[in-house]
């Protein structure tokens, strides 16, 4: 996976998405003020920085620039500020993408991995090998040793969902926020037919429910 530099002087932020992108696969390098992050940019070989705006020393804005006078590395601004000149200002200065605070950690999880896969350093994920059952995510189609296995696109949506984030609880408004949208007529227990439905189709186990929380993907891919 990917080395990742988050730049955020909260140092509650700052874990938390560290935490999270660890859990991802990715490694963490983690700076609190502007200069400790041009810094560590300069001396480490980073695949994606995630900048915070509002930051001792320096500024995001700031850093930016510096950045972008030597390398076209992947950068996400993160900040409370969402008026449009500060969102402006970050696109001047060739900001990648612009996400705001409160944020949800998935949310900035797919940012991460939209900018990786548009850079070369995350390959769509179009298929995997369960045993002896193949989904093909692209052709939306699944088989296995007696043929083909009727699974909706829906159900194969959620399956890659969860294998994208192998190892990550996702609530189930989490998931019903990425697969249906904030306004979708869909209740969350919606989601527990879904995943029954994968588990007995596709035989499968790696599905965990979280109690009270809701599901992971564990084992392999």
């Amino acid at each position: 996976m990917a080395v990742l530099l988050i730049v955020e002087d909260d140092i509650a932020t700052n874990e938390a998405i560290c935490e999270y992108m660890r859990s991802a696969g990715h490694t963490t390098l983690a700076a609190f003020d502007g200069e400790q992050g041009l810094e560590i940019a300069g001396e480490r070989s980073v695949d994606l920085v995630i900048l915070d705006i509002m930051l001792p020393k320096r500024n995001g804005l700031e850093v930016l620039k510096d950045l972008r006078r030597t390398s076209n590395i992947p950068v996400l601004m993160l900040t409370a500020l969402d008026d449009e000149p500060t969102q402006a200002a970050s696109f001047d200065e060739q900001a990648d993408d612009y996400i705001t605070k409160p944020f949800s950690m998935l949310l900035l999880g797919k940012r991460v991995t939209a900018l990786l896969r548009r850079c070369g350093k995350s390959p769509e994920l179009n298929q995997i090998q369960m045993g002896d059952i193949t989904v093909d995510f692209g052709g939306y189609t699944a088989s296995g040793p007696d043929g083909p296995i009727d699974l909706t696109p829906k159900e194969i949506d959620l399956l890659k969902l969860l294998v994208e984030h192998k190892g990550l609880v996702l609530t189930r408004s989490q998931i019903l926020d990425e697969l249906w949208g904030y306004d979708a007529p869909i209740i969350d227990r919606t989601i527990d037919t879904y995943i029954k439905n994968l588990r007995k189709k596709l035989a499968l186990d790696r599905i965990v429910t979280v109690k009270g929380v809701g599901y992971k993907y564990e084992g392999h891919p």
